[in-house]
């Protein structure tokens, strides 16, 4: 075996060319209100045989890096989530990611079947395949439309579990394991699978969280890498006993995203940009494996019917009984409903049928490409409208605070860097009437190229950068203080933790 070192250059020429590409085509995507993976899949396909003739057909290795890339994104899902946010959301995106992807499955399968004439095993593959929605489009699109906390917590929450027991059943079916269970044993297949991943998920994210507290690495640079590594840890934990990675995976960047770790902004950051590194290889190699020559009129239409019922018939439906366990006003969930976005999950789910050799995979592959496609262009850029017609965009700006962490071991404490955003009602107010708990204290205000040491008179201003030092006992309560007075202003202590003031008092 001989080792191209030409074709080794060649891969780099053209994948940094591609990489830098996708990355500039972000800004357009954003513009045009399109998820960015609509952009990398229609760049996948201009490389591809029909193209620039580059030829992909390997659906086991697109399987593999499939998997290797939802499980980034996914990490990086629940890193950057927000609990407060989620916690009470978590309910219903819990029943969206089991009952929902049930109810969904039921309607597509019997639409497939009955109506388009599919055999049913392409009919459930179809139906199960199209069932969850996308955490890289959802988190890419969601988080520029100013949404109610419970609303984004709840499509952030579904995006992230879905995936984990729809890998499961379209595993099931396309190996033909379905057909020698019982569907109460396929049930509790999915169920423990799920409840292992969990598992291990809260198991690799409190006890990495309890080891990267006390570990003080001798650069900031190796707290992102470790983080990051503790999410894979709970992933190749929970495959490794036969559980769900992709809940491990989410679960346990949760569980991290969450925790009094050190530098959080940062590996935040670091895992944001990992993420969009994986989706970009992701929707450009799914691209690739696509061949335009097969598909034709008829799988087109077979698109905008299965399109059509989906968007008006299933996920209206899978909201609906979900909802049950815990219910939002009618216009939430119309956009919850509407806001049901499928991305590459299904393009990469479609992967196990053709890894799997079943018959008609591959006109099951180019239907679920031009089902996505379509759903694309009708949800992604209504997204915003849609939540102005139904009256839950959030029309003011958030007045929190952006603030990152580093350690200082010889004296047990924290220095808080804290930015301080257009919007935050700390503008104007004095140090002296910041009020910390005792032992914390701003040291510097950093205003422009100018630093200032502060005084007990001196006022802030929106776009000061102020480092406060703060005994690691007191950290959360000094955070909360900030955030606090960044909603509520001088009246923090009487408005609130909102700074809404207190209702019916």
């Amino acid at each position: 075996m001989t080792f191209d070192v030409q074709a080794l250059d060649a891969f780099v020429l053209v994948g940094s060319a591609v990489t830098l590409l996708a990355i500039l085509a972000v800004r357009l995507s954003s513009r045009a209100g399109l998820p960015s993976l609509l952009v990398y899949l229609l760049m996948g396909v201009a490389l591809g045989e029909s193209g620039f003739g580059i030829g992909f057909e390997d659906a086991e290795l697109a399987h593999a890096l499939g998997f290797a890339a939802l499980a980034v994104i996914l990490a990086e899902g629940g890193l950057t989530s927000n609990w407060r946010e989620l916690r009470p959301s978590m309910a219903l995106g819990v029943s969206l990611a089991t009952l929902g992807v049930a109810v969904s499955t039921a309607v597509v399968a019997g639409f497939g079947h009955l109506v388009l004439g599919l055999p049913w095993e392409l009919a459930v593959l179809l139906a199960a395949v199209l069932a969850p929605t996308d955490a890289a489009a959802v988190f890419s699109v969601l988080r520029v439309v100013p949404l109610p906390g419970r609303v984004r917590g709840a499509l952030e929450a579904e995006s992230g579990l879905n995936d984990a027991p729809t890998v499961v059943l379209v595993t099931l079916i396309a190996s033909g394991a379905v057909g020698e269970h019982p569907p109460v044993v396929v049930g509790a297949i999915i169920a423990g699978e799920l409840a292992l991943g969990v598992a291990c998920g809260l198991a690799a994210g409190f006890g990495g969280a309890w080891v990267m507290r006390r570990a003080a690495l001798p650069t900031a640079g190796l707290y992102p890498l470790a983080v990051l590594s503790l999410t894979f840890l709970g992933y190749g934990g929970a495959t490794a006993l036969h559980g769900s990675g992709f809940a491990a995976v989410y679960v346990a960047g949760l569980v991290l995203g969450s925790a009094d770790l050190p530098h959080r902004a940062a590996t935040r950051s670091f895992a944001e940009g990992v993420a969009w590194l994986a989706q970009i290889g992701l929707f450009v190699m799914l691209g690739l494996l696509l061949s335009p020559g097969r598909i034709t009129l008829g799988t087109v239409g077979l698109a905008l019917a299965v399109v059509l019922v989906l968007t008006v018939v299933a996920r209206p439906a899978s909201v609906g009984l979900s909802a049950l366990v815990r219910p939002m006003p009618w216009n939430e969930l119309a956009f919850v409903s509407w806001a049901g976005l499928r991305g590459a999950v299904p393009v990469v789910l479609a992967t196990i049928p053709l890894s799997e050799g079943v018959d008609g995979a591959e006109r099951l592959f180019d239907l679920v490409f031009v089902v996505i496609v379509v759903d694309t262009l009708l949800t992604g850029p209504t997204l915003p409208w849609a939540a102005r017609v139904l009256r839950v965009a959030s029309r003011s700006e958030p007045r929190d605070l952006d603030v990152e962490a580093a350690p200082l071991e010889r004296v047990a404490a924290d220095l808080l860097q804290v930015t301080i955003s257009p919007r935050s009602r700390l503008h104007g107010v004095e140090v002296g009437e910041l009020r910390l708990p005792h032992g914390a204290s701003v040291s510097l205000v950093i205003r422009g190229d100018q630093t200032l040491v502060p005084e007990r008179r001196t006022a802030l201003r929106a776009g000061d950068d102020l480092l406060v030092v703060t005994p690691r006992k007191q950290r959360e309560a000094t955070e909360r203080r900030l955030r606090e007075v960044s909603r509520g202003g001088r009246l923090a202590q009487w408005l609130g933790p909102e700074g809404r003031g207190s209702r019916g008092r």
